[in-house]
């Protein structure tokens, strides 16, 4: 694995890296982008061959075209509210490189998940409007699959199969 964000399969992944293991051990190259300093020291630590970046996800510091992918694991609804994941959505679409995927897993809204989240903030994900969300951020091709306990997406730049970027020329 590389530390480079520019590499065909470079991938980015907002979290506190409990799914940044697994990955660590599958990608060729893995950028790991961490809000809390302390959280993104302990992964520089732990994990080493990962690049571990102290940032915010609703504005981030890498160039546009980073990434061929990007994946948050139960992470969005921690963002104070709607206007901050759709945020994070357009700097996800930003990032990518044409024909990128960008991916989600969240929980949904239940009593014990509201009781985990007392004194926290939790903005639950609405599957119904996320398509909307999404597209409205510049993604296409956007699947979303929502069941009692998890919202699922996965969404593309344009840019692969003939597909155009918003205010890009073909």
């Amino acid at each position: 694995m590389t530390g480079s964000t520019s590499a065909p399969g470079a991938r980015a992944r907002p979290g506190y890296g409990a799914s940044t293991r697994p990955l660590a051990t599958r990608a060729r190259s893995l950028t790991v982008l961490e809000y809390y300093p302390l959280l993104a020291a302990r992964l520089r630590a732990e994990l080493g061959s990962v690049r571990v970046v102290h940032g915010d996800a609703t504005s981030m510091g890498f160039g546009a075209g980073s990434f061929s992918a990007m994946v948050c694991f139960t992470m969005l609804h921690h963002l104070p509210g709607a206007a901050a994941q759709d945020r994070l959505f357009a700097e996800a679409a930003r990032v990518l490189q044409p024909g990128g995927v960008f991916a989600d897993s969240d929980s949904r809204p239940s009593l014990r998940w509201r009781l985990i989240h007392l004194g926290d903030i939790c903005t639950p994900i609405d599957p119904g409007t996320l398509p909307g969300r999404l597209e409205a951020a510049g993604f296409t091709r956007i699947a979303v699959d929502a069941d009692e306990t998890m919202v699922r997406f996965a969404a593309y730049t344009p840019g692969a199969e003939g597909e155009t970027r918003p205010g890009v020329a073909a």
